[in-house]
């Protein structure tokens, strides 16, 4: 029996979906494990290494695009990592209405302790998989990110 190729095609899309959004959610639970262990939630930690990915001194409204999370939502982390001496909220010099938001100092052994915790698991889960299929899955997901800003936009 042959199955018709749009049906086959649906399916492995389907799966496809249903693949990544366990896989992304496996490993941010065990990582979350990890960093807990440090003090620190989720979302905490998230928004502590997107800080310092795209740049200290972000603006507020514009780290909270990064993460992909509402600005009330983000003003409650910061606020909350602000307590906890991790970042500081600034004036903006370039918009007066807004804020930046800088890492402290005390912040740099935690991103490190998050940096080698990373890496172990990456180094773990990653165990047997080729290069050249790392960066195929790269491609497809870079790809995948494009059609998302595409459907964004519209």
């Amino acid at each position: 029996m042959v199955s018709d190729p749009s049906t086959a095609e649906s399916r492995i899309q389907e799966e496809f979906g249903f693949v990544l959004i366990r896989l992304a959610r496996r490993w941010r639970m065990r990582l979350d494990r990890q960093m807990k262990m440090e003090g620190l939630t989720e979302s905490q930690w998230n928004t502590l290494v997107y800080l310092a990915r795209e740049g200290n001194g972000k603006l507020q409204k514009d780290l909270a695009g990064s993460i992909g999370i509402e600005g009330p939502t983000l003003v409650r982390l910061l606020d909350n990592l602000e307590e906890k001496g991790l970042v500081e909220r600034r004036a903006s010099k370039i918009d007066r209405r807004g804020k930046t938001v800088h890492l402290c100092p005390d912040t740099d052994q935690l991103l490190e302790n998050f940096s080698k915790t990373a890496s172990t698991l990456r180094a773990q889960l990653l165990e047997g998989v080729p290069a050249e299929s790392l960066q195929q899955c790269l491609d497809v997901f870079d790809l995948i990110i494009n059609n998302a800003r595409s459907l964004d936009k519209s």
